[in-house]
């Protein structure tokens, strides 16, 4: 019978992953050329569009704000807003509608 060239788990280790590495970088070249040579790939022509006049822009409706809100809580809201760097003014704030199972599965996650 035929003995193993090598019984040492290392160098097979090492030979396998050689193959591996040059398999996957012909793969990498082969995909490559195919995207150079893609038969499918739209033909660029050079067509210049006509400027296109948008219509003036329509106002946006802003809510009404919520009275329940606390001075402190819009103070706050305010205060974070601008440490981000947007200026301007806070015109409304909101509560966000959320789903009663959601909160419960985010309750539930947070104590494990």
């Amino acid at each position: 019978m035929h003995q193993p060239v090598t019984t040492n788990p290392f160098i097979i280790m090492l030979i396998n992953m050689t193959v591996v590495f040059i398999v996957l970088i012909a793969l990498m070249y082969l995909i490559k050329l195919i995207h150079f040579i893609d038969p499918t790939k739209p033909k660029e022509k050079k067509v210049e569009t006509p400027a296109v006049v948008s219509a003036p822009a329509q106002p946006v409706e802003t809510p009404a704000p919520v009275e329940s809100n606390n001075e402190e809580i819009v103070a706050a809201i305010t205060a974070a807003i601008s440490s981000m760097g947007v200026t301007g003014v806070v015109k409304a704030i909101r509560p966000i509608n959320r789903d009663g199972w959601k909160q419960s599965g985010r309750a539930f996650n947070m104590n494990y």
